[in-house]
């Protein structure tokens, strides 16, 4: 669009003299402005220079290059390969990793709640066993523990604080390994490999706590109680940093102060969205601590099988999540 000649030209602009160098001949069809009147804007547009490029300070044999012989370069035939993006002056997305992931289904997400469940039961399952059968600490809520071992230094109970001590400790170091190998995922994916690869560890803890807590009869002695509970820890944190890189609307399967709160706050404001997804992991927790608890008491090595094989099944279960991206 042209935009409204003065009455009269300013001190800084060229004279009419000046003018009839450069604007070169009228349009009859258009008196306010030269031949073609979007030849000011072709001017700017072709020569990437902006304001700066075409006013008085250009120099005077630079305009023919930017007249109307020039605007057909810059017209539709260069638009194909410019693109949408770039019509609207964005960069594409060139993500390799996100380039082939597919929109998630309702069915692909009520899978992914399906897996955060079994994880959250064999985290209950877990906590019961340490908890009852390893001198009363957690393996996957760090809260109790840290209680337990302040409770634990207040009467000298070395043996409990250095049960507590290694799985607030082991805890960590799973968190730390998992969140390092998944730091970079792709963005808005569901279930990516790497996930897959990263709970692998995690069954294998389990797996050696497992043949540990065997090789026991169930029942360790001191010595053995530090390291069993320090595997356990081990495993919890990478599930629990698994879980958190594929969180689905505020669920965590190790620790559920967080989703009890979420639940309270969506009550306070009135809104039910997710609501029954985060009950389902409350009352996966229980039902987890109370399978643990029955298989401890009636059958004490399968107790230690459990947690390890939800997780193995949520692995077999995982691979078809796959390049799955999130819904928005």
């Amino acid at each position: 669009m042209m935009r409204n000649q003065p009455s009269g030209p300013p001190d800084d602009l060229p004279g009419p003299q000046d003018h009839a160098d450069t604007a070169g001949p009228r349009n009859p069809e258009n008196p306010t402005g030269p031949t073609g009147s979007a030849g000011v804007d072709s001017r700017d547009d072709s020569s990437g220079s902006g304001p700066e490029g075409s006013g008085p300070d250009a120099a005077p044999d630079a305009a023919p290059d930017a007249g109307p012989a020039a605007a057909p370069d810059a017209g539709p035939a260069a638009a194909p390969d410019a693109g949408p993006d770039a019509a609207q002056g964005t960069a594409p997305d060139t993500v390799p990793d996100t380039a082939s992931v597919l929109p998630a289904t309702a069915g692909r997400q009520r899978l992914a709640d399906a897996l955060a469940l079994l994880l959250t039961v064999a985290a209950g399952a877990t906590d019961a066993l340490a908890y009852l059968g390893l001198g009363g600490v957690f393996t996957a809520n760090m809260t109790g523990n840290l209680v337990l071992l302040g409770i634990a230094g207040s009467h000298g109970a070395d043996l409990h604080v250095a049960r507590a001590a290694a799985a607030t400790l082991a805890f960590a170091a799973g968190l730390v390994l998992a969140f390092r190998v998944t730091r970079d995922l792709p963005a808005g994916a569901l279930w990516p490999r790497r996930i897959t690869l990263t709970l692998t560890v995690g069954l294998l803890c389990q797996v050696a706590f497992l043949a540990g807590w065997a090789a026991v009869d169930a029942e360790p002695s001191e010595e053995w109680d530090v390291a069993l509970v320090a595997l356990s820890a081990l495993a919890m944190g990478v599930q629990t940093a698994c879980a958190r890189r594929v969180a689905l609307a505020g669920i965590t399967t190790t620790f559920v102060t967080g989703t009890l709160t979420s639940i309270a706050e969506s009550a306070a404001h009135g809104s039910a969205r997710h609501v029954p997804r985060r009950l389902a992991v409350l009352l996966a927790l229980v039902v987890g601590a109370l399978a643990g608890a029955l298989l401890l008491r009636y059958a004490p090595i399968t107790a230690a099988v459990l947690p390890a094989a939800l997780v193995a099944l949520t692995l077999v279960l995982g691979t078809r999540l796959h390049q799955v991206r999130r819904n928005p």
